[in-house]
């Protein structure tokens, strides 16, 4: 299985290609993240990881078509990023988008009206929503996550007084 790990740093996962833009990682192709096309071939990878760095690029459209053309059929990405009522989100000046569990919906079947701002698309896997601790431990999270109506509610009513803390995203590229 080809993994790429987009955004590596010094955490690369095992096994993968890792590409970063800081020479300081363990990054085995330095790119420059905000631009496409990285340096590979179309349907290069069975899998795309891009763990806390999304919301660091400057086109998260663009980042998600270049995974696409990345990707082989049927292979799929993960992607990781905190919730947009995280501190995090807020307190790194170098995250440009704050990003909410259903800001991918424009790559699927439900894109709300707005499938047209992109071609490339994806069949969600899995999305999952963290929750800080104490909200964990009284069960809210497992309601947020085993019930999308749930997770619908939460995020327009309730998400600042239950706070997210970030979320992980498994799409598989539909070609």
């Amino acid at each position: 299985m080809r993994i790429l790990d987009v955004g590596c740093g010094i955490r690369k996962q095992p096994g993968s290609i890792g590409i970063d833009r800081n020479p300081a990682g363990r990054a085995d192709v330095l790119v420059d993240l905000d631009r496409a096309p990285y340096p590979f071939a179309g349907g290069s990878f069975d899998r795309v990881t891009a763990i806390h760095v999304i919301e660091h690029l400057s086109d998260v459209v663009g980042a998600m078509e270049e995974f696409h053309r990345l990707l082989r059929p049927g292979g799929t990405v993960r992607i990781e990023t905190p919730h947009y009522t995280d501190f995090s989100s807020f307190c790194d000046p170098t995250h440009k988008s704050h990003l909410t569990s259903f800001s991918f919906r424009y790559f699927g079947e439900n894109h709300g009206g707005f499938g047209y701002y992109s071609k490339a698309r994806f069949r969600e896997i899995s999305v999952r929503v963290k929750l800080l601790a104490f909200w964990r431990w009284l069960g809210f999270e497992f309601l947020v996550n085993r019930f999308p109506r749930c997770r619908l509610f939460w995020e327009h009513y309730l998400c600042y007084v239950v706070r997210g803390k970030a979320m992980e995203f498994e799409f598989e590229a539909l070609k």
